[in-house]
């Protein structure tokens, strides 16, 4: 009996150990201040050098920081309501998941409009000259779903590739994440041709919010595994794989497919930072940066943010 409960102990202390250097190897976000409540960040830096940022939130929240640190609200990009998305809304104001970017002189803002646990979803674009609130003119629809299409119009990412052509990556569960090509003239789908990227066929499809990069000879894609939207309860994960190609196929560090439930765990709840995830990456002077949103111990969504180094061509949070 002493020998089993000796045992047990000493099965108790190794896994308490291991769960703390495990713990331990995720970095906490770096200083932030100001205004930080956001969900589903996306940053990008503008030509005057001062930084924009857009979220989950009643027709799509803005916030803007002059030195990536202090940041401030700045009011919603369509204060007088977003009637287009209603179909997909039933109403609601809130919309989902911006991805924004700046090209030829102006920002563009992909957006997700939908309802929990549908997939009777829609992606959208905007442009605007200054990225100010009520400053953004509604381009229309870019890709949707119905309840039996299998896939998940949310999550949009865009990203130009080596050679110019432009994608945007989306999706959420299902049958996963796709990528289709972008006419850069219009920011529509230039045809029908969805590219599968990542899935998880043996974990209920819990992956989301892909965010592509390119750094090297590689891209990178970003995904966010398990549960979002639960507080201080969530289990939200940031992961990583990467390929020679936009289109994958992308492997994590062991060599394992995304389309097989593969990524290489970058970031997990630690400490006071609950369920990281649905993370953005932009380019900096220091480098390339990662934001996304945690719950802290108040199950309130916080924004995060970290700078990313390269070791032989695979992403390090710091």
């Amino acid at each position: 009996m002493m020998s089993l409960r000796k045992f047990a102990v000493g099965s108790m202390l190794a896994a308490t150990a291991v769960a703390a250097l495990v713990a331990r190897q995720f970095v906490n976000p770096g200083p932030v201040s100001g205004d930080l409540f956001i969900h589903d960040p996306t940053v990008v830096k503008t030509p005057s050098g001062t930084y924009l940022a857009a979220f989950t939130a009643d027709n799509v929240g803005l916030k803007t920081s002059t030195d990536r640190t202090v940041w401030r609200d700045a009011g919603a990009a369509f204060p007088n309501g977003a009637s287009w998305t209603t179909p997909y809304t039933g109403g609601a104001k809130n919309l989902w998941a911006p991805d924004l970017s700046y090209h030829n002189g102006q920002y563009y803002l992909y957006y997700s409009a939908s309802t929990f646990g549908s997939t009777k979803s829609a992606i959208f674009l905007a442009t605007s000259s200054t990225g100010a609130s009520g400053s953004w003119s509604n381009k229309g629809l870019v890709i949707e779903t119905t309840e039996t299409s299998g896939y998940n119009a949310i999550d949009p990412n865009l990203i130009v590739d080596a050679s110019g052509q432009w994608w945007m990556s989306f999706g959420s569960f299902s049958s996963g994440l796709k990528i289709v090509k972008i006419n850069s003239s219009t920011g529509k789908p230039a045809d029908n041709n969805l590219i599968s990227i990542a899935a998880r066929p043996s974990n209920g499809g819990a992956v989301e919010a892909p965010y592509i990069i390119r750094h090297g000879n590689y891209y990178y894609l970003w995904v966010s595994f398990d549960s979002c939207c639960k507080g201080a309860a969530s289990t939200y994960r940031i992961m990583v794989g990467r390929s020679t190609s936009v289109t994958g196929p992308y492997v994590d560090r062991a060599g394992k497919s995304m389309m097989e439930g593969g990524g290489t765990e970058m970031m997990a709840s630690h400490g006071s930072i609950h369920g990281p995830g649905h993370n953005a990456v932009f380019t900096d002077g220091d480098g390339d940066v990662l934001v996304y949103h945690y719950y802290n111990d108040a199950g309130t969504a916080q924004l995060g943010i970290n700078l990313i180094r390269y070791e032989s061509d695979w992403p390090v949070i710091y």
